[in-house]
């Protein structure tokens, strides 16, 4: 039970009650206005201040994520582009392999060379010879020691060994490299030798009175059988030549017309030509010294048929 001033406390408080919502809910400039006023004030000034307090926690987790987002796409990019950048260079390798395929082609079909092409894949000095490269054909495409190796631009060496599916090549440049040579446009043959530099042969006629100049073109003059050399293959040009007609010492200075230091794609020559085709094959080759295209010749059946035909009348 509770008791008399307990009863008279709560029943106090509830009119009271009664009362502050009755007067609230009738609104206007009351006695309460300026309490709940002050209230807001106060409620906003502390949601203000943690706004103030926590925005960088906030703000920091949608940074956060910002970058988050960011670095991914960056990621992302960076693969495209490295894919993209991967993808031109190899295009850009296959279309040189292409245009290096096709003056290949272009040489062997103006000189009738039969040849088997193939790809340079290492570079480096072999049984004393210290201007090589490996090729990526060997004996089971046809290829023997002796075979003549050329590209594009003309000749590049010969065979040196050859395995199963590699063959080693000795380079024209090499010191111990020499080539039956002859200067185009003239009877004047010589030897050009190696120097062991890139860019530099040595040519020799073998007559001191012979005439050769600089700007001239010379040509592999052939071996027996076309190997080690093939006849009529470009070799270089003349660029400088030293002493005078008679002279036992007088030497010419050949730039040869194949970069051995760029070397690609090569042609090595299983079977050289039936006839030298002499200068046809040199780079803007008049099409005078074009090799002929032989007419095959008439059968005996064509002839008798070409004898009984009529001749056509004059009118």
């Amino acid at each position: 039970m509770l008791s008399r001033r307990t009863r008279i406390i709560l029943s106090f408080l509830v009119v009271a009650s009664l009362t502050f919502v009755i007067l609230d809910l009738r609104g206007g400039d009351g006695p309460f206005s300026s309490a709940r006023s002050a209230l807001s004030s106060v409620i906003g000034g502390i949601q203000t201040g943690a706004s103030v307090i926590f925005s960088p926690i906030t703000g920091s987790s949608e940074w956060w994520s910002t970058q988050v987002n960011q670095s991914g796409q960056i990621r992302e990019l960076t693969a495209e582009n490295e894919r993209l950048n991967s993808a031109l260079v190899t295009s850009e390798n296959d279309i040189a392999r292409a245009n290096q395929l096709d003056e290949l082609l272009r040489v062997a079909s103006v000189g009738r060379y039969r040849v088997i092409p193939a790809e340079v894949i290492a570079v480096g000095p072999a049984q004393d010879f210290a201007w090589t490269v490996t090729i990526d054909a060997g004996s089971l495409d046809g290829l023997e020691e002796d075979m003549t190796v050329i590209n594009g631009d003309g000749l590049v060496g010969r065979t040196l060994k050859v395995y199963n599916s590699t063959a080693t090549v000795v380079l024209v440049v090499d010191p111990v490299s020499s080539v039956g040579s002859r200067v185009a446009g003239s009877q004047e043959i010589g030897i050009v030798s190696g120097t062991g530099r890139q860019n530099s042969l040595e040519f020799q006629l073998l007559d001191p009175l012979g005439e050769v100049n600089q700007g001239d073109a010379v040509v592999t003059f052939g071996s027996r059988d076309g190997r080690p050399y093939a006849p009529g293959l470009p070799i270089g040009e003349v660029v400088d030549v030293t002493g005078t007609a008679g002279q036992l010492a007088r030497i010419a200075t050949v730039r040869p017309f194949a970069d051995v230091s760029q070397l690609s794609v090569v042609g090595v020559v299983v079977k050289p030509p039936r006839e030298d085709p002499r200068d046809s094959v040199l780079p803007n080759a008049p099409a005078a010294t074009r090799t002929p295209v032989p007419e095959p010749s008439p059968t005996a059946s064509q002839e008798k048929e070409t004898a009984a035909t009529p001749a056509p009348d004059g009118g």
